[in-house]
């Protein structure tokens, strides 16, 4: 070991001994932790972390089976609490959620901007003042009724551009999630078959704040003092990150809101919620307030950020199970043939005749005597429930029909949109987007593996960790069913023509996208 390995070592373990010693929160309770592994002296259970690259999930699930439904592990003060019981995250979550309604502290993410996020911004008037507003505009399913042009005509561009360049499936998949939300939001078209450099922007601000929050991977998330340390003290590269990726974010926000306001101003700007916002104010006789067009930029990027990334997500989790599961793909197209037919794609308005492939969509989306001290990390075991034999029997079989009659097994949306005063406010434009890119991808498409040497490359579910997960990218196949079903693909060029994006002349002269386009 080198010496300044040496030192940093020692230097980590020094830091680590004085803010145990020192931040440690001893409770007056006399009611035990939930039960859990043996701590270590002062460190508590740092050893019990998941070990890097591991599926979080699976790692938490091992605890359920050794310490039961409620458990708990406590590292330098800090507690973490584990529940894979639907009861006691009803108890919790939601019957308690006036006192569980907050977020972990994840002090990395915070220096890189990220506690902005509607997914970290901690609960009080800033986030009931955003929740409130976006529901407004995307909570019930008839206001992202509203939407269902946008989704129409981009699935189509998404067919479109998997026909022509089937090889890069899963960025035609990231394009199509992004196109939808930017126009949504900012009332931006991206560009049609290149590279969008606002999406390439958006793209890596969505990279880094899924590396940002993987849990115990930063030292200065459980150990918030070295943040404090001079940028020369051996250690602290992470501050210099830190700073790239606020840059980046903060672009992220700035540059779709100036575009806006620019579009406003010239009178060329296309409705969008963005410019609803700005418009509301406006109206209300007022015209300059920094703090409130700083709110509605941080407002409008929020639905970004909690939209594209997950929807990406889940049609690559699609995708994959395409793959592996060809019987499910065939009996889907089978139910689009008999109730579609082949001359025309799904539609939203066809969801309630497409049972099973309604369920196919819906399959993607993946207390009591204890003391938990406040300010605990509280994790429920999402996936645990959403694969609980006793709710769905064979929970890793890939079916469909389990939503259907006879079976009317539960619906996962509850534990798939989170909890209380924190479910997603827009799950219904996610839910919506979904099944009209799965619906009309099966009517075309046919997804299978992969073909080498003559040979089916197999495939495998492998995830990546962070706060959004995605499936680790995999070899497929993708062809059109019939040349019938690719000229009903190719049909979007004369039906909805491509009059041009929006990057052109309006994000020209913008430093961090010009460096993105080199």
């Amino acid at each position: 070991m080198s010496n300044l390995a040496l030192a940093q070592g020692i230097i980590v373990l020094i830091g680590v001994l004085v803010y145990a010693l020192l931040f440690r929160k001893k409770s007056k309770s006399s009611l035990p932790l939930p039960p859990g592994p043996t701590p270590l002296p002062i460190l508590g259970n740092i050893k019990d972390a998941p070990p890097p690259g591991a599926p979080e999930y699976e790692y938490w699930l091992t605890f359920k089976d050794k310490y039961g439904p409620i458990s708990s592990i406590t590292t330098l003060g800090q507690t973490i609490v584990l529940l894979h019981d639907e009861d006691v995250i009803t108890e919790v979550l939601e019957k308690g959620s006036m006192k569980t309604a907050g977020r972990p502290r994840f002090p990395f993410a915070a220096m890189c901007g990220y506690d902005r996020f509607f997914a970290l911004l901690q609960y009080g008037d800033q986030f009931r003042l955003y929740r409130r507003v976006v529901h407004q505009h995307f909570g019930t399913k008839s206001l992202v009724a509203q939407f269902a042009d946008i989704q129409d005509v981009e699935s189509k561009r998404f067919l479109w551009r998997v026909l022509k360049d089937p090889d890069n499936l899963f960025q035609h998949i990231k394009t199509e999630a992004a196109a939808i939300i930017l126009q949504i939001t900012y009332g931006y078209e991206i560009e049609l078959d290149k590279p969008d450099p606002l999406v390439t922007l958006i793209e890596h601000v969505m990279t880094n704040f899924s590396e940002a929050t993987v849990p115990f991977q930063w030292a200065v998330d459980f150990i918030p003092g070295l943040a404090r340390l001079p940028d020369w003290f051996p250690g602290t590269g992470f501050k210099r990150i830190a700073r790239e990726q606020r840059a980046l974010h903060d672009a992220s926000a700035d540059v779709p809101y100036n575009f806006v306001v620019n579009q406003m101003s010239n009178g060329t700007n296309q409705e969008s919620f963005a410019s609803k916002l700005i418009t509301a104010y406006r109206n209300q006789g007022k015209e300059a307030d920094d703090q409130i067009f700083e709110y509605i930029k941080w407002v409008t990027s929020n639905v970004y950020g909690g939209g594209a990334d997950t929807t990406v997500s889940s049609l690559m989790s699609f995708v994959l199970g395409m793959v592996l599961h060809p019987e499910v793909q065939q009996k889907a197209q089978e139910e689009i043939d008999r109730v579609i037919g082949s001359d025309r794609l799904p539609s939203h308005s066809d969801r309630e005749n497409l049972p099973y492939v309604d369920g196919i969509a819906t399959e993607d989306i993946i207390v009591r005597g204890y003391r938990i001290p406040k300010g605990s990390y509280i994790l429920p075991g999402s996936w645990w429930l959403l694969h609980d034999p006793k709710r769905y029997p064979e929970p890793l079989r890939f079916a469909p029909e389990r939503y259907m009659e006879p079976r009317n097994e539960p619906d996962p949306s509850f534990h798939a949109f989170g909890y209380g005063r924190r479910v997603c406010p827009g799950r219904f434009l996610a839910q919506d987007s979904l099944f009209v890119t799965i619906s009309r991808t099966l009517a075309v498409f046919t997804i299978g593996k992969a073909v080498r040497d003559g040979k089916p490359v197999d495939v495998e579910w492998k995830h990546t960790p962070g706060l959004i997960d995605h499936p680790v990218e995999f070899p497929y196949s993708i062809v059109p069913r019939s040349e019938k079903h690719a000229e009903m693909i190719r049909r979007v060029e004369v039906d909805h023509p491509w009059k041009g994006g929006s990057s052109g002349e309006a994000l020209q002269g913008v430093e961090i996208l010009d460096k993105l386009r080199k």
